[in-house]
């Protein structure tokens, strides 16, 4: 105990600049904490999803915030690679509770992965449009042409295709196959999730090993680090358990609010599950580009989306095989065109290595629309 008061007075690092609501107005969000259990325990439910999503925000961006001070001792691409990975924590962790709470009542189960799927496609579409449209916005108003490694971005743009390709294959499939059973989509996921996890795993294999050169850039290194690597591994620990009892009251009351606030299951999950579980990359990426780290914040909002396709969907996948639950990578004709035009966009933007305000302005009103039409779903 002795060892943690000490950690938060104040020193050569300290927690204190960080989770003082005095110092971080972000902090004032955690009392959203004991609302969220007050309201759960009071069979309040409705209230206690709106309660435990705004919980989320804070606590994402303790564990953003406990990932870039571990990231201080790294190159900027793998920085950028570690906020991706646990900034898609939250999506994890929420999905990971959804499907368990279908296998607990399979009468939740389509609920469930209409959930799950939604939050997947709302994932990638809020990091390809709105997060990287507000890096561009906001670094742009402060820096006339941002630059960034043009190679990489074309690679990353190919491996976001490719990855599409497990989404869209499924999707193609089941309209091409009116007649088709709800088993041969789910095996077919199930394979196609094989094949795109060993795609990641060649992929980090090629980023971090074979080709490490072509991604090593430094740019962060110029920053102290506010917290030392103990205290920062103790943050995002600490901020990870919160996020997972959120997540628990989330999910548990997710039918609740669809109910009393007449809201669609898939503006939940594409909309406002993401916006909010993502808070804590959002404003790292935004950020860094205004610093003008543009490699960094494209490594996040692009790296992100990468994963959320060819680690965390499929993962998903192989979570409900395991559980018995039939989840697929058939996410609807629609929500898989919407994610295949944001790739696309995403593609034609960052394919000349440079960016300014008004690319971001694009991107931010096409998630916008998309946004409106699942609004109206």
């Amino acid at each position: 105990m002795s060892e943690i008061a000490e950690s938060i007075e104040e020193g050569p690092f300290s927690f204190k600049p960080i989770i003082s609501p005095l110092e971080n107005k972000l902090m004032w969000m955690l009392f959203a904490i004991p609302i969220a259990v007050y309201f759960e325990f009071s069979g309040q439910h409705g209230y206690a999803f709106i309660a435990s999503m705004l919980a989320i925000m804070p606590l994402a961006w303790l564990m953003g915030k406990g990932t870039e001070e571990i990231a201080f001792r790294t190159s900027e691409s793998l920085g950028g690679l570690l906020n991706a990975t646990f900034g898609n924590a939250v999506e994890v962790i929420i999905g990971g509770l959804a499907l368990y709470a279908a296998f607990r009542n399979p009468e939740l189960t389509e609920n469930m992965i209409t959930v799950v799927q939604a939050s997947l496609i709302g994932s990638i579409l809020g990091n390809l449009l709105l997060v990287l449209g507000l890096a561009f916005l906001w670094g742009g108003l402060k820096h006339k042409k941002q630059q960034f490694n043009a190679q990489v971005s074309q690679t990353n743009g190919s491996l976001l295709l490719l990855a599409l390709i497990g989404l869209v294959i499924p999707a193609a499939f089941a309209a091409a196959n009116k007649g088709v059973s709800n088993d041969s989509i789910v095996s077919l996921s199930r394979w196609t999730a094989l094949v795109l996890l060993a795609i990641y795993c060649l992929n980090m294999l090629f980023q971090l090993k074979t080709h490490a050169t072509l991604y090593a850039t430094d740019g962060h290194h110029d920053e102290e680090a506010e917290l030392s690597q103990k205290q920062a591994i103790t943050l995002l620990l600490v901020a990870t358990l919160f996020v997972a009892w959120m997540a628990h009251i989330l999910v548990g009351s997710i039918e609740h609010a669809a109910e009393q606030f007449n809201l669609p299951y898939l503006f939940i999950g594409v909309i406002l599950l993401p916006f909010f579980g993502n808070a804590a990359e959002h404003m790292t990426a935004v950020s860094v580009a205004r610093k003008d780290k543009m490699d960094m914040s494209i490594s996040i909002a692009v790296g992100s989306s990468i994963q959320i396709a060819l680690l965390v969907a499929p993962f998903m996948v192989l979570l409900g095989w395991v559980m018995g639950v039939g989840m697929s990578l058939q996410f609807g004709l629609f929500e898989t065109i919407t994610c295949l035009v944001a790739v696309l966009i995403t593609n034609f933007i960052i394919q000349d290595g440079e960016s300014n305000w008004f690319e971001g302005v694009m991107l931010i009103a096409t998630y916008l629309i998309i946004a409106m039409a699942f609004l109206y779903m």
